[in-house]
């Protein structure tokens, strides 16, 4: 896409007609993880919260050649002064930076409320958390979205039996999805879908009996060619991603591990005093450790995943 830009020079020259290619937009989520099912590869969702989360994440999924989806939740959402502002900050950032690999911007456990206000402020992609609702109500709620985000170029993830643990204030207990319940929601229309089988957000207690591979492949079995999610990366050993990757989970969703990276990191530049050392209180040095090692966190998920290379 082309835009012109029309320059009035001000010395008297003639006017002059600059032309500005627009290659750094926000992509809807479905062709990207219909692609990863078929290769047998997920596409991370990498939460932000701020700038420097941001950054890193964009620069992380350049660097590898790899699609991401950058993930928003309500209560970052409202953090970060609103979905506009997020809107605003990732597009600039991803014209600065000079990034070309596939990137969607997606809200991450949404409100039926916050699923609109994110379809106004130009998110590419939407995931609404009906999980809470009794099923019919889920399955209304879900179609009339589905209509809205086709009419915007978007991409809609849906959710069937609650994802345990907390994230942002939603808290689930964590439950496996019933299959016939999964192929009622994916019927309806949606791009990929969130389906509970054992899995939490946050840290996993010592007692986490894993996920249930046997209600994954009966997900699978009934909805097809459907990209399928699992949220709470965090702390789910590799084999275990690998065999969901296998059995057609195409969009796996990182945040709580980001967060401990660069807690840790920061911490670390703190205790060792560097932030008393000439100006290292400076935010932009005292963020820096934080910011690069959810860069390298990020990295290694990538390569976990598979989807290094995968925007080439």
């Amino acid at each position: 896409m082309y835009k012109d830009l029309i320059t009035n020079m001000l010395t008297g020259l003639p006017r002059q007609v600059i032309v500005v290619k627009e290659d750094y937009m926000l992509v809807s989520a479905k062709e990207m993880l219909q692609k990863a099912k078929a290769g047998h590869y997920a596409v991370g969702q990498f939460n932000i919260n701020n700038l420097e989360w941001t950054k890193a994440i964009l620069t992380a999924a350049q660097e590898c050649s790899s699609p991401v989806i950058l993930g928003v939740s309500e209560g970052a959402g409202k953090y970060m002064t609103g979905y506009k502002t997020v809107v605003g900050m990732v597009n600039g950032m991803m014209e600065e930076l000079n990034i070309t690999v596939p990137v969607a911007l997606h809200l991450d456990h949404g409100s039926y409320e916050g699923c609109l206000k994110c379809v106004e402020a130009g998110f590419s992609s939407i995931m609404f958390d009906g999980s809470h609702y009794p099923i019919e109500e889920n399955v209304a709620k879900t179609k009339e979205l589905v209509q809205i985000v086709k009419e915007h170029g978007m991409s809609l993830e849906a959710e069937v039996g609650s994802i345990g643990g907390e994230e942002d204030g939603v808290i689930g207990k964590g439950e496996c999805a019933d299959p016939q319940e999964c192929k009622m929601v994916a019927d309806l229309g949606i791009d990929f879908l969130a389906a509970g089988i054992g899995n939490i957000h946050g840290k996993y207690p010592d007692n986490w009996e894993g996920l249930s591979f046997e209600t994954l492949d009966a997900i699978q079995q009934l909805t097809g060619d459907m990209p399928l999610v699992l949220h709470g990366g965090t702390g789910i050993p590799e084999d275990m991603i690998k065999k969901a990757i296998d059995l057609g989970v195409a969009k796996i969703n990182v945040n709580t591990e980001c967060q401990l990276s660069f807690a840790a990191a920061t911490r670390k530049y703190i205790e060792a005093g560097k932030d008393l050392e000439g100006k290292g209180f400076d935010p932009r040095k005292l963020l820096k450790p934080g910011t690069d090692a959810i860069m390298e966190t990020v990295k290694e998920k990538m390569e976990l995943f598979g989807s290094v290379g995968k925007a080439e």
